[in-house]
């Protein structure tokens, strides 16, 4: 009996998953687009509120990705949390300079538009 004819053929079985895997991948890009631009949207259609805001905290999110030639590529996000004198909280995406502004417990107006921060004065 020859061993290359035992009935499991490897390629085969790849000429099956490849292609899901890639309806996968370019499904999962699509649904990222499609929410990216419907909250893209929705915060252009919302009215720019100013209302006086306290910050509560400050936090950052740290991405590291490597590529295939070993060289290491990260990338840093900011959040400040903003309590309104309603005592709702809401957490907000802010740039690198602004985050290095903004500090714990300062007091002063928000400016946002639906999820998109636009300024923080003291």
């Amino acid at each position: 009996m020859n061993a290359l004819n035992t009935g499991f053929d490897f390629f085969k079985i790849i000429a099956l998953i490849f292609p899901v895997i890639f309806i996968f991948v370019f499904a999962s890009i699509f649904f990222v687009l499609i929410k990216g631009l419907k909250q893209w949207n929705y915060n252009n259609k919302q009215p720019q509120l100013t209302v006086s805001a306290k910050v509560v905290t400050r936090r950052t999110n740290i991405s590291n990705h490597n590529t295939s030639n070993q060289i290491s590529h990260s990338s840093t996000t900011y959040y400040v949390t903003f309590e309104v004198e309603s005592g709702d909280r809401m957490e907000l995406q802010v740039s690198g300079l602004q985050y290095g502004q903004i500090v714990e417990n300062d007091l002063g107006k928000l400016t946002f538009q639906g999820t998109r921060f636009l300024k923080f004065e003291r």
